[in-house]
């Protein structure tokens, strides 16, 4: 059975680069909720809320990926119902390492779209009706790829812990505003000095750790990108893939709106451009050596 194999000086240099800028991000987007919590309550806050973020973590842990997927409707699709589509997954979770075979759903969402949930001992695949009927093989090999790259990197729960950091940052921002209206009549009348630099700092918060937080998203959708080509051999695959799902999004808004959408800031974003991301596979498809290609495999027809 093939395995995730990565060669090229410049394919670990990436994968390095990635991980470097993960940690950094990930150690700066945590450091803003602790550094909140220690200038409210000092040692024994921040101590309190590393606590209770990671009794939150645990539970996320063992909470059932089925249970969030039935949230969104979803139903499960057993081999006998799509007998090619769960080969494919069970290949490329081979490829990946996986120590179980993501279970598969079929999401009713208006929307052309994959999503993974849980981790890499008990997780879960999400497809919509539009997502199977817009691809074809090998596009959809490379979108799954993509959302199992994001399960064997641990992906799920790193940005898990980005989002806990980003709310927790804005419950103490939110706790900070209140107790400053509650002590406005005294600072008003200059019983209560505020030192306005923690104030400050407490405030921009929660601005700070979601443009982190987005920012490390955005990193690990490059990575997920990359090892969703060394399980496939096919970067133009998950190209193609891109750009269909980009125009069907922009055509879906545009019968919804009437108009394109507003385009959302590129630091609010949580998915890199669509462009800039074709851009780095093109550059992966000139890789002089070339690896086998999934889409080839046989005994995986739909």
């Amino acid at each position: 059975m093939a395995r995730l194999v990565l060669d090229g000086n410049s394919w670990r240099d990436s994968r390095v680069r990635n991980r470097v800028h993960s940690l950094l991000l990930l150690a700066a987007t945590l450091a803003v909720p602790a550094l909140a919590g220690w200038l409210l309550w000092g040692l024994g806050g921040l101590l309190l809320l590393g606590f209770g973020v990671a009794l939150l973590l645990l539970w996320g842990a063992h909470a059932d990926p089925a249970r969030v997927l039935r949230l969104f409707g979803g139903r499960p699709l057993t081999p006998a119902r799509a007998p090619g589509l769960y080969g494919l997954v069970q290949e490329l979770a081979d490829r990946a390492g996986l120590p179980r075979v993501p279970r598969l759903y079929l999401v009713s969402l208006p929307m052309v779209n994959a999503f993974a949930v849980g981790h890499a001992d008990n997780a879960a695949l999400a497809v919509t009706p539009s997502l199977l009927d817009t691809l074809d093989r090998r596009e959809l090999a490379g979108v799954l790829a993509h959302e199992i790259a994001h399960v064997r990197n641990g992906d799920l729960r790193l940005l898990t812990l980005a989002g806990l950091a980003e709310q927790t940052a804005s419950l103490l921002a939110g706790l900070t505003s209140f107790s400053v209206l509650l002590s406005l009549p005294w600072i008003l009348v200059g019983q209560v000095r505020v030192q306005w630099l923690p104030l400050m700092l407490l405030l921009a918060a929660p601005h700070l750790a979601t443009l982190l937080a987005r920012a490390l998203s955005r990193v690990r959708e490059f990575g997920a990108d990359l090892v969703a080509v060394a399980l496939t051999g096919d970067p133009e695959g998950l190209a193609r893939a891109l750009a269909r799902l980009e125009w069907r999004e922009r055509s879906f808004w545009r019968r919804l709106l009437g108009s394109s959408p507003l385009k959302i800031p590129y630091l609010l974003r949580t998915h890199p451009d669509t462009d800039e991301r074709i851009r780095r596979l093109a550059e992966v498809s000139r890789r002089p050596t070339p690896i086998f290609g999934l889409w080839h495999h046989p005994g995986l027809g739909f």
